[in-house]
């Protein structure tokens, strides 16, 4: 097992199956409803994010993916946890709604970049143990 410590920028505790991908904007790019990547120009168009960890170097795009990840994560088709390698407000601040709003427990962190290239390419589940946002927060690697 391997383990990374993250600087919390949403608090909470995921683990599940790692999913690397490029920035993505989830306004235009992500299907809230079906839980689809629906931008036919992103490396992961047609894949699913639900219930998995999102690793991707930083978000792209327009403020109001916020409100389509706040949706995502009230449908149940969002991602159980983000990593992510730069502070992303627009992400958090989704994230941070939904589990306001929605008693979700959708945790967002932020790594190195080496932590994040052993992420990006780990065939793993990750877990993600943010909890206690006045800690670094830690990333367990898990062999499936």
């Amino acid at each position: 097992m391997t383990t990374f410590e993250a600087v919390t920028l949403v608090p909470g505790h995921a683990r599940a199956a790692g999913i690397a991908l490029p920035p993505l904007s989830f306004w235009g790019g992500y299907d809230a409803q079906r839980g689809v990547i629906v931008d036919a120009t992103h490396a992961g168009h047609g894949q699913r994010l639900a219930s998995r960890i999102l690793v991707m170097p930083r978000a792209r795009g327009s403020s109001s993916s916020s409100s389509v990840l706040a949706e995502a994560l009230r449908n149940g088709t969002g991602p159980a946890g983000i990593v992510l390698t730069e502070r992303d407000l627009i992400l958090s601040i989704g994230a941070i709604v939904a589990n306001e709003l929605y008693a979700s427990n959708v945790p967002v962190v932020m790594v190195d970049e080496a932590a994040f290239a052993q992420l990006a390419v780990a065939d793993a589940h990750i877990e993600i143990d943010a909890r206690d946002a006045t800690q670094p927060a830690t990333l367990r690697v898990i062999a499936p």
